[in-house]
C-alpha cells in the first residue's frame, strides 16, 4: 500500500511537471528560439527548487541571506544611478565641461605712465631671470663664478661661489636682467644656467618720482602710489580665451576670437613735471642733510585747478629695487601723515576772521607778549628776548608771527562761530587726491572745542589740531585763487598715440570758502612777510612773493609736546601779483639752535620758485601797488 502511494505521489509529481512544462510551449509557440531559452531557464529554476525542497533549514537561511544581499545591492545600485543621472546631473555636467574647457587670460603689459611733458615714468619691458643649477655644471664652480662675474659684476665672484656652494639647484642669481646682458650669458654656452623670460615694470627715473608712482610686485600688482590707486587706468582690458581640451589634454584653439591679442596704445599722463620734481628733490635732500633732519617733503600745486607739479618726500626709494627698502618709505607721508602746522596756519585764521567780519584789514591789536587763558600761559616765541611789542596791525602780526596777536584776533569771534568756520574748511576731511592712503585731519569735537577757551586760543596759532601737508597746501591755494577750495590731483588722464586726451578722472567742483576781497587782503599781508626780515631767505630779486614760515613744537603721542623736537615749514605763493603756484616745504625734526622754518624750509621754497621761473619763463613782477 505504501509502495503504491509512493508510486502515486511520484506519478503525480511527474504529471504536474509535465503540465508545467507544457505551459511555456503553448505560450511561446510563435517564437521557438526565445521559447527554448526560456524553457531551459525554467528547467534550471525547477531543478534548483526541487533541490532546496529537500535541503535542510540552514541552507534556506543562507539562500535568504544571499537573496537579501542581491536585492539590497540592486536597490543600492539603482539609487546610485538615480543620484548620478537625476539628482547630480547638472553638477556633473558642469564639472565635465570645466574639464573639457580651459579659460585663459593672456598676459598684457600695463599702460605706460608719463609726466606732463611726455617723459616716461613707468613702462613694461622684457627682462630675464637667471637661475643657476650647480649640479649640472660641466666646469668647476669657481670657474663658473669667475665667468659670470665678468658679465654681471667683477666684484661678485666670491658671492656667486658662496651661492653655488649653498645649494645644488634653483639658485636665483639675477631677478631682472636686461636682454643685452642675457645675450652675453647665453654666449657662454654653459650648462647649468637657466634664463627665464618675463615682462617687468621698469622705472627709468628711479627714485625721482617714486613717492607718487609707487611700484608693482613680482605678480605685476600695484602695491603703492598710483600703481596701486589707478589700476583701472593702468590695466589694459583683454578678452578671456575659451579653449577646448582634447582627450589627450591638448588645447584646441577652435574658439579663439580674431584679434584677441590686440592691445591699445593708451598712456596715463600725470600733472607732474620732472623738471620741477628734480629741483624740489635736490634742494630738499640738501637741507635734510645739512640740518640732520628725520625727513621732509615738498609740494608744488597749481592753485587754479589743484594740479600737482611736484610732490617729493625724503628719504625715498627706488621702485626698481623696492625689496631693498624699509616698508615705511612706500607711503607718501605728505598725504598719509598728520602734523600740527603751527604759524603757517596763521594766514588761514586771519582769512577766517576777515570773512566773518570779526576784524577789518586795518584792525590793530595790543601785543603784550604773554597772555593767560584760564590756567594756561600763552606767549610769543621771542618773548624772552623781545618782550611786549605793543600795538601791531595785521601785517605786523604775521611778520612777527605773534601768538598773542593771533589769539586776540580769534577771540573777536565766538568759539561756536570759529568752530563752524573751521568745519567749512573741511579740516577733518580728506582732500580726495588720487594717491592712496590719504589721512583726514583731526579736529576736536564741537563740545570739547567749546569746553574751554584755551582750545580756540591754541588753534589760533596752529596747534591743538592736525592735518596733512597736502591739506595745508589746499587751504593756501584758496588764498591764492580767490577763495576756492580746489581738488588736489596728480592724474591728468589717458592719452592715445596721437596725444589726444580720451579719458580723465572726475574732480569735485571747487567750493568757495573765502571772498576774493578777503584773499587779496591776506595775500598783501603774506607779501609783507617776505619783505620783512623773517622772509629774507625766500626773496627773489624783481619778483613779488607771498609767504609765511612756521616752526611748531612736535606733538607727543602721549600728550603734550616734545621740548627738543620741532617741525620747520614754509609756504609760498608765487607770483604774488597773479598767484598761480603754491609751494610748501616741511622738514621734520631738524637739528640745531637755528633750525627755524625761515632758515630750514624757506630756501627750499626759493629754489623751487627759481626753477619755475626758468621752466615756465615767468617774467619779473611789476612794481607793487601801494
Amino acid at each position: 500500500m505504501k509502495d503504491e502511494l509512493n508510486k502515486g505521489n511520484s506519478s503525480t509529481r511527474r504529471l504536474s511537471t509535465r503540465v508545467k512544462r507544457r505551459v511555456p510551449r503553448q505560450a511561446q509557440s510563435s517564437h521557438p528560439r526565445r521559447n527554448n531559452r526560456f524553457l531551459r531557464l525554467w528547467r534550471w529554476c525547477l531543478i534548483l527548487l526541487e533541490r532546496f525542497e529537500r535541503a535542510p533549514a540552514w541552507q534556506w537561511g543562507r539562500l535568504l541571506v544571499v537573496w537579501f544581499v542581491l536585492v539590497g545591492g540592486g536597490l543600492g545600485l539603482g539609487w546610485n544611478l538615480y543620484q548620478l543621472q537625476i539628482v547630480r546631473s547638472p553638477e556633473l555636467t558642469k564639472q565635465a565641461r570645466q574639464q573639457q574647457m580651459v579659460y585663459m587670460r593672456p598676459y598684457v603689459p600695463r599702460r605706460p605712465i608719463i609726466d606732463r611733458q611726455g617723459n616716461v615714468l613707468a613702462t613694461d619691458r622684457l627682462v630675464y631671470t637667471l637661475y643657476a643649477h650647480p649640479k649640472l655644471f660641466k666646469i668647476p664652480k669657481a670657474e663658473m663664478a669667475d665667468k659670470l662675474s665678468e658679465i654681471l659684476n667683477p666684484s661678485d665672484s666670491e658671492d656667486l661661489l658662496k651661492k653655488f656652494n649653498r645649494s645644488e639647484s634653483g639658485i636665483p642669481i639675477v631677478h631682472a636682467m636686461d636682454e643685452e646682458i642675457a645675450d652675453k650669458v647665453v654666449a657662454l654656452n654653459a650648462d647649468g644656467l637657466e634664463l627665464i623670460r618675463r615682462y617687468s615694470r621698469f622705472y627709468p627715473q628711479q627714485d625721482l618720482v617714486s613717492d607718487a608712482i609707487g611700484y608693482v610686485d613680482l605678480d605685476h600688482k600695484g602695491q603703492a602710489g598710483l600703481e596701486y590707486s589707478q589700476q583701472k587706468f593702468l590695466e589694459r582690458h583683454i578678452l578671456t580665451l575659451r579653449l577646448n581640451r582634447s582627450g589627450n589634454g591638448a588645447l584646441m584653439p577652435d574658439r579663439v576670437q580674431e584679434g584677441f591679442l590686440d592691445v591699445d596704445d593708451k598712456q596715463l599722463q600725470l600733472t607732474l613735471d620732472l623738471r620741477v620734481q628734480r629741483a624740489a628733490r635736490f634742494i630738499l635732500k640738501q637741507q635734510i642733510e645739512q640740518f640732520d633732519a628725520k625727513r621732509g617733503t615738498v609740494i608744488v600745486m597749481d592753485a587754479r585747478d589743484g594740479a600737482l607739479l611736484s610732490i617729493a618726500c625724503e628719504p625715498t626709494y627706488d621702485p626698481n629695487q623696492y625689496f631693498d627698502y624699509d616698508l615705511n618709505l612706500f607711503k607718501n607721508w605728505a598725504v598719509t601723515d598728520l602734523y600740527e602746522p603751527g604759524s603757517t596756519f596763521k594766514p588761514i585764521n586771519i582769512a577766517i576772521a576777515l570773512e566773518n567780519g570779526a576784524i577789518q584789514p586795518n584792525s590793530t591789536f595790543q601785543d603784550s607778549g604773554i597772555l593767560n587763558i584760564d590756567t594756561w600761559e600763552i606767549k610769543n616765541h621771542d618773548f624772552d628776548t623781545r618782550g611786549a611789542r605793543g600795538t601791531l596791525n595785521l601785517h605786523e602780526i604775521l611778520q612777527y608771527s605773534s601768538n598773542v596777536g593771533m589769539v586776540k584776533i580769534i577771540r573777536q569771534m565766538s568759539q561756536g562761530n570759529y568752530y563752524k568756520a573751521l568745519k567749512r574748511l573741511k579740516l577733518n576731511e580728506i582732500t580726495g587726491i588720487d594717491l592712496p592712503g590719504e589721512a583726514a585731519g583731526q579736529l576736536k569735537s564741537e563740545k570739547k572745542f567749546k569746553s574751554s577757551p584755551v582750545e580756540a586760543a591754541t588753534t589760533a596759532f596752529g596747534q591743538g589740531f592736525s592735518l596733512t601737508p597736502l591739506k595745508l597746501v589746499q587751504l593756501h591755494a584758496a588764498i591764492a585763487n580767490g577763495g576756492r577750495l580746489v581738488s588736489p590731483h596728480v592724474v591728468r588722464g589717458l592719452l592715445d598715440a596721437e596725444g589726444n586726451k580720451i579719458g580723465q578722472p572726475s574732480l569735485k567742483s571747487p567750493s568757495r570758502v573765502f571772498s576774493p576781497e578777503t584773499t587779496q587782503a591776506v595775500l598783501n599781508m603774506m607779501e609783507s612777510v617776505i619783505e620783512a626780515d623773517s622772509g629774507r631767505n625766500a626773496r627773489i630779486d624783481s619778483y613779488r612773493i607771498a609767504g609765511k614760515s612756521g616752526t611748531a613744537q612736535k606733538a607727543s603721542p602721549a600728550g603734550g609736546y616734545y621740548s627738543h623736537l620741532k617741525i620747520s615749514s614754509f609756504v609760498g605763493i608765487f607770483p604774488a601779483e597773479n598767484p598761480r603756484y603754491v609751494i610748501l616745504a616741511v622738514v621734520d625734526e631738524p637739528k640745531g639752535d637755528n633750525a627755524y622754518g625761515s632758515v630750514v624750509a624757506a630756501p627750499i621754497v626759493k629754489a623751487v620758485m627759481e626753477a619755475l621761473i626758468s621752466i615756465e619763463g615767468i617774467p619779473p613782477s611789476g612794481d607793487r601797488e601801494p
